[in-house]
């Protein structure tokens, strides 16, 4: 039971992201870049504070100048950027389903890449996650999802895949993403300046922000890294099929978004495609998706 209420909790958390940016920056509170500024400074301060408190050293020089903290901190920086900016025209739950289904897809796909064996159930699972995001974002009647936002955060979950990646032989996974968030907070800071960024803030668009890079991810990656070790391979790419699903019914009750037959048969076809695909994947260590 222990274990059910720590994973669950973390869950939460990484659907919050989701929430909290869409309330912030959709809701007119902050703007885009700025909101990704503050979660990374936030989140790099939190991460650090949870390594002192457990011993390791974050920010040494040595950590800080390896090429892949640097690599780490370049994907980070896709990741948020394209988060951000797209939250500011897709719904939250819309937006963790096609973040999520990028992360796992580009995964999949980089390890068929590297000739891991694919099984006939493996394939069809990727294909009918893929045709679900084809569904969802494909225009209707005239109207549908923005294609600029949706490619933005295509973006975004691409290059979470590729953090994830980057990350799977870090020895300190903590310590590796409190100066992975650094290093992505220093690379922001030209991104928020080419956007014409930072200068649309109020008191509680940073608060959410604060709340979401110090609590929903620092806190929340720690817990997760926490849990990790307890779960099968499986079960822990199981388990983060619900976060979108979560996303989806917070935007619902917390946001006011809609909820259309359209979204609810393209998750649908989304989360069970990937659950083919993980479920019948090569048993290994599977990094967090958000």
């Amino acid at each position: 039971m222990r274990l059910f209420l720590l994973v669950s909790l973390t869950m939460l958390a990484f659907a919050a992201n989701s929430i909290l940016g869409r309330a912030a920056i959709g809701g007119g509170h902050m703007d885009a870049t700025g909101f990704g500024l503050w979660r990374l400074v936030s989140g790099a301060l939190m991460l650090a504070l949870l390594c002192r408190m457990r011993g390791q050293a974050a920010w040494s020089r040595d950590r800080l100048l390896r090429p892949a903290s640097l690599w780490g901190g370049a994907a980070l920086t896709l990741y948020m950027a394209g988060f951000t900016l797209a939250y500011q025209h897709l719904d939250a739950g819309l937006g963790a389903l096609i973040l999520f289904g990028t992360v796992q897809i580009s995964m999949f796909l980089w390890g068929l890449a590297k000739g891991n064996p694919v099984t006939g159930l493996q394939a069809a699972g990727a294909v009918l996650a893929l045709l679900g995001l084809a569904y969802v974002v494909w225009p209707a009647d005239g109207a549908g999802v923005p294609l600029a936002a949706s490619l933005l955060m295509a973006a975004s979950g691409l290059g979470w895949g590729i953090y994830s990646l980057l990350g799977r032989g870090a020895r300190q996974p903590l310590a590796a993403t409190a100066v992975n968030f650094a290093w992505s907070s220093a690379m922001m800071l030209p991104v928020m300046l080419l956007a014409g960024g930072g200068t649309d803030a109020s008191i509680y668009g940073v608060v959410l922000a604060v709340l979401s890079g110090a609590a929903a991810s620092g806190m929340g990656y720690a817990l997760w890294y926490a849990v990790l070790p307890q779960l099968q391979p499986a079960a822990a790419a199981t388990v983060q099929l619900s976060v979108p699903v979560i996303a989806i019914l917070a935007g619902a009750v917390l946001l006011g978004e809609a909820i259309g037959l359209r979204l609810v048969f393209g998750s649908a076809a989304v989360l069970g495609g990937i659950a083919l695909a993980v479920l019948r994947a090569p048993r290994r260590r599977m990094r967090p998706a958000k």
